[in-house]
């Protein structure tokens, strides 16, 4: 009975809610939709736009703890306008615990007309049993009409008659000038082409898995042999600071910004890893908290054990599907060798 009960659960069609008055002040289109689990909001800041202005579209969806879901690409939106810059502020937890995903996009209309936002499809499934089935949210379209800046003038335009012949004056040349003139107006055109064709490869995000980003920190906490140098507290915060920020990407849980009880407290109320490894992680962050702050010497073998605790659970619980946007980070690096240069 409790099995019908759940497939009923997620299997049931998608319906609306009533829009949040907090939407609305921003958002003059907020549709929102609703399936099993998952609950999407679709939203344009406008209905009509003029040609010179953009849109903000956001996707937001909104899912239980225990499932996982696949945000839409928008290609088809991109048939009609043009994607000036985007934004993902990252996963949070709502007040029902419910893991929210958000992303923003600002987008440019190639000509004036009535153009369609089309219907996206969001993905979910039961992250403890992916193999399972594969459900699907599908949402309406809608129209965004996009106005030409002489929309309210053009009935008033008037085209004046031909006056009559005047003999214009001979006038010095300034050939020079013009040629001046041309030389910047080609200088500039080629300026901005190279500012937008800058502009579109800035925003093409680097997606790492957030194992291989948890390794190469590992890797260059071990490189700079902290350990060796006696510098046994810096060790600890980074390798504790490196399993947190783990955990962040990999689980959704905001372990860098909490107190070890806040986060074990967190823990415990979730499904996302066995009680071995809950148990395992509250005695490493204990272990860390006692070096950090109670001036604990760790034996050579504690050192050891907990370097290992860290690298075994990231290997245990690894995922290719995690990523981690690391866009910024190589900005960062490319910005530093250039200026070391």
């Amino acid at each position: 009975m409790l099995l019908f009960s759940g497939v009923l659960f997620v299997c049931a069609g998608c319906g609306r809610s009533p829009d949040s008055g907090a939407a609305k002040a921003k958002f003059e289109i907020d549709k929102d939709f609703e399936r099993g689990p998952l609950t999407v909001h679709v939203r344009a800041d406008k209905s009509t736009i003029t040609i010179a202005e953009t849109l903000l579209l956001e996707l937001e969806a909104a899912v239980e703890p225990g499932y996982k879901v696949q945000m839409p690409r928008i290609d088809k939106v991109l048939e009609s306008f043009d994607m000036v810059d985007w934004d993902n502020p990252g996963d949070r937890l709502d007040e029902n615990g419910n893991v929210v995903s958000t992303y923003q996009y600002r987008l440019e209309p190639l000509l004036s007309g009535t153009y369609p936002v089309p219907a996206f499809t969001f993905e979910f499934h039961d992250v403890n049993s992916p193999e399972e089935k594969k459900y699907e949210l599908t949402t309406e379209p809608f129209d965004i009409e996009v106005t030409s800046l002489l929309a309210d003038e053009r009935a008033e335009l008037k085209i004046e008659d031909i006056e009559g012949v005047v003999e214009i004056p001979k006038e010095p040349s300034f050939r020079w000038a013009w040629a001046l003139g041309v030389i910047a107006v080609v200088a500039a055109l080629g300026t901005w082409l190279w500012l937008r064709r800058r502009r579109v490869k800035e925003l093409v995000r680097i997606f790492k898995p957030a194992h291989e980003l948890a390794y190469e920190r590992l890797r260059v906490l071990v490189k700079e042999d902290l350990v060796g140098a006696g510098r046994i507290k810096e060790f600890y915060e980074r390798i504790s600071d490196i399993l947190r920020h783990y955990i962040e990407h990999r689980f959704s849980l905001r372990a860098p910004e909490r107190t070890t009880e806040e986060f074990l407290y967190e823990l415990a109320s979730t499904n996302v890893l066995p009680e071995s490894d809950k148990q395992n992680l509250a005695q490493f962050l204990q272990h860390c908290d006692l070096v950090k702050f109670a001036k604990h010497e760790p034996t050579s073998e504690q050192i050891q054990q907990a370097f290992d605790l860290v690298k075994a659970f990231i290997e245990k619980t690894k995922s290719a599907e995690r990523k981690v946007d690391v866009t910024d980070m190589y900005v960062a690096e490319e910005t530093t060798e250039t200026g070391s240069a």
